[in-house]
């Protein structure tokens, strides 16, 4: 039994996104979270004018969010129809990544499958502001889906790395899932540039080769701003249609993805992403 969780915000992004995950685990048993995190922000000065307490206001936020909910899996039953799925309602009112942190812990969650937000403009990000933080900051494994992006039978998954650690087999328990559901060819990217050393490359080298026997592996040297480039070309060159990588502090993730480089990346890559936590 998998547990899975879909934050929402009620967008066509974030409901496409969680038929992407229906649709990825059809024939999986999964307990779906969908969660939907509010904050006082989210009301506007005219709802302020029509309720006289804080605890009117919260009240009629949550009320109204469950609701929104309800409907959705309303929806996804009369749609998907299917008996290996059971779905879950879940309102906070709170910090958006402590309170799916909290989810996390307090339902056991394997994944957190969730939408990309597209913008225009200067505001051009690669993924939402809160899409990356989670990446960043929480404790389970993310999905990220491409705004738009509609689901397709996974063939090709790239996971590119530095192989600034060596790795262990649960690092990397969601990676090998996913590839063995989908039966899909594993590319393996060894990337290194000149600010930094490969280390413990034949470990991690005889640590795929034995949990990923069927994996390719292509070892890469590039410069370090290059590697986007590298890797977004390698997508294309190969038809990935999921890239996967680590997140750790100071990692390829950090250096490649980070918010502060993000505006260079905007749009690049259309493709879902999985962020695993080292």
């Amino acid at each position: 039994m998998k547990n899975i969780l879909l934050p929402t915000d009620f967008s066509k992004n974030s409901i496409n996104a969680i038929h992407y995950a229906l649709e990825f685990f059809k024939n999986e048993k999964c307990q779906f979270y969908i969660l939907n995190i509010q904050k006082a922000s989210s009301f506007i000065s005219d709802d302020m004018m029509v309720v006289n307490t804080s605890a009117t206001i919260y009240k009629t936020l949550i009320d109204a969010a469950k609701k929104s909910i309800n409907n959705i899996i309303t929806t996804l039953n009369k749609d998907f129809k299917n008996n290996n799925h059971q779905f879950h309602s879940i309102v906070d009112y709170d910090n958006f990544v402590d309170s799916i942190n909290q989810v996390i812990v307090k339902h056991d969650i394997d994944l957190i499958i969730m939408g990309t937000k597209g913008a225009s403009g200067i505001a051009k990000v690669l993924f939402g502001s809160n899409t990356v933080r989670v990446m960043q900051r929480c404790v389970a494994p993310v999905l990220a889906i491409p705004d738009g992006y509609k689901f397709k039978k996974l063939e090709n998954l790239a996971f590119a790395t530095t192989n600034s650690e060596c790795f262990n087999r649960g690092h990397l328990d969601v990676l090998s899932e996913i590839i063995t559901l989908s039966h899909a060819s594993a590319h393996i990217l060894h990337l290194a540039d000149q600010n930094h050393l490969v280390y413990e490359t034949h470990d991690n080298e005889y640590f795929f080769k034995t949990n990923f026997s069927q994996g390719k592996h292509e070892f890469i040297d590039t410069s370090k701003g290059d590697m986007f480039n590298v890797v977004h070309n390698y997508i294309a060159k190969h038809n990935i249609d999921m890239l996967a990588i680590m997140n750790k502090k100071h990692s390829f993730f950090e250096r490649i993805f980070t918010t502060h480089a993000v505006e260079r990346f905007a749009f690049k890559i259309d493709i879902p992403l999985l962020v695993m936590q080292y």
